[in-house]
């Protein structure tokens, strides 16, 4: 929610004024982490900003249903013109009378069974359901923001191992150069660390080409050019067993909560089409004033009436409209069933991903320290002449491996926590206290919800929000 103290058309314009702002460029002296990536996402997402117009439409269909309980009043003008033939057999008489009206014209409905408050209870569950939609669209953003973070990263971390590599392969090279000088080696070895050196210099390109793609997908779901960053982040809190978070999602996952609204408005569609097989009571009046063409006569009219109107036959259109809604209530519930099942799967999923890469990681650091051990011997044993130059690349590759391994799974570790929050639906700016002006789905609704009347005050306020989101 916006957490301003000033009133609710300050509090947009603010909002709106913090989701305008875009950073496009360098900020190479800025050091970004993933609460920045996160932040920028949240406030430059186009996928965002679609689907709060979304809501907001979803907003204005609850006002449009109450409209329906509400009087209708409609200036009207008409003009009629009849004929009228009249007489017997012996006299006949002819008339053409016209005649002009203007006024006012009320309608009212008064009984149609309920369908109508049906209709606009349905609404408001729609909104329900497409707020969750939108929690749900936001956390789509938001782990995109981190899975481009965390390639950023783990590119940047590759192309620093890629280039020690190659400047350890370099000083390899010329330590071999100076042993065929004196005759320790042949030119085999010599060979042998120039095509590792190559080799490794063909490695570092394609790095530095994999980091500037990261680069690019960085800037798209973040909305600015990534800076220096600052490091692996650390884990956020984890569920302590699968089973807490499979039932922290069941109750919480948006795409569970929105497809459990979705049932409930299409049982509300059902029980609107049985209703309006019945009858619908209506008043209607009218006043204004009638004025005769044919001479100068006018006169102030004024009419009122109760109409009762009960569905005889329809060309099976009402009877249609029910299965239909039917149809689409049955399909509603297997969707239900089909969330619930995937919620459960994903959370799975997710927790058995970061337990794997847990495990993975401790095996690569386990890996990383005695490949170094192994490197750093060898090596020395190189100079004392019992070990040969391909001793010494061998090792040397190896330790590559295991420090390209060891980046990989830190930040697949990373990935996977972030994709167990996804799974339980906590990958939220509210949940995780993100420094943004939350967008307020209740903000806006609350000032359609009445359906207010184009010159009433809720409406300027309307136009004021509309306007400090540049929407209008």
């Amino acid at each position: 929610m916006l957490r301003l103290v000033s009133g609710r058309v300050a509090r947009m314009a603010a909002f709106a004024a913090s989701v305008a702002v875009l950073a496009l460029g360098p900020r190479s002296a800025v050091a970004d982490n993933i609460a920045d990536a996160l932040i920028g996402a949240y406030n430059t997402s186009g996928l965002l900003e679609q689907n709060r117009a979304l809501l907001r439409a979803a907003d204005e269909d609850v006002a449009i249903a109450l409209s329906t309980l509400r009087p209708i009043i409609d200036w009207t003008a008409r003009i009629q013109s009849s004929y009228t033939k009249s007489g017997n057999a012996l006299v006949s008489s002819t008339s053409h009378p016209d005649t002009f009206f203007t006024g006012l014209e009320l309608t009212q409905l008064i009984y149609d069974g309920g369908a109508s408050v049906l209709g606009k209870h349905a609404a408001q569950e729609t909104v329900l359901s497409t707020r969750q939609a939108l929690l749900q669209v936001e956390q789509q953003v938001l782990f995109r923001a981190v899975t481009a973070y965390l390639n950023v990263l783990l590119q940047e971390e590759t192309v620093s191992i890629r280039q020690n590599n190659v400047n350890l392969l370099g000083e390899e090279l010329r330590a071999s150069q100076d042993r065929f000088e004196v005759g320790e080696v042949t030119r085999t070895d010599v060979a042998l660390s120039e095509s590792r050196l190559a080799n490794a210099r063909a490695n570092l390109a394609d790095a530095n080409g994999a980091l500037t793609t990261a680069h690019a997908e960085y800037i798209n779901a973040v909305g600015h050019h990534p800076g220096r960053t600052t490091g692996q982040p650390s884990l956020p809190g984890l569920p302590r067993s699968e089973a807490d978070a499979a039932a922290l999602a069941q109750r919480n996952h948006p795409s569970l909560l929105s497809a459990q609204h979705q049932v409930r408005a299409l049982d509300l569609a059902v029980d609107r089409q049985n209703a309006a097989l019945g009858p619908t009571v209506r008043f209607n009046a009218e006043i204004g004033m009638t004025d005769d063409f044919g001479g100068s006569d006018f006169a102030d009219t004024a009419a009122a009436r109760i109409i009762y109107s009960q569905p005889v036959y329809s060309g099976g259109r009402l009877m249609s409209q029910v299965r239909r809604a039917m149809a689409q209530r049955d399909a509603s519930r297997a969707n239900l069933l089909n969330v619930q099942r995937d919620v459960t799967q994903d959370v799975s999923d997710a927790y058995v991903r970061f337990q794997t890469a847990n495990a993975s990681l401790s095996a690569s650091d386990e890996r990383v320290r005695a490949a170094q051990v192994a490197f750093d011997g060898i090596r020395e044993e190189a100079t004392l002449g019992a070990r040969t130059t391909l001793d010494v690349l061998t090792a040397e590759q190896d330790l590559l491996d295991a420090k390209l391994s060891q980046v990989t799974a830190r930040t697949e570790r990373s990935l996977a926590a972030y994709q167990l929050l996804v799974a339980q639906g906590l990958l939220t700016a509210e949940r995780l206290g993100l420094a943004v002006q939350i967008y307020d789905p209740t903000l806006y609704y609350n000032l359609v919800k009445s359906a207010p009347s184009a010159i009433s005050k809720q409406s300027r306020d309307l136009d004021r929000v509309l306007e400090a989101l540049g929407k209008k």
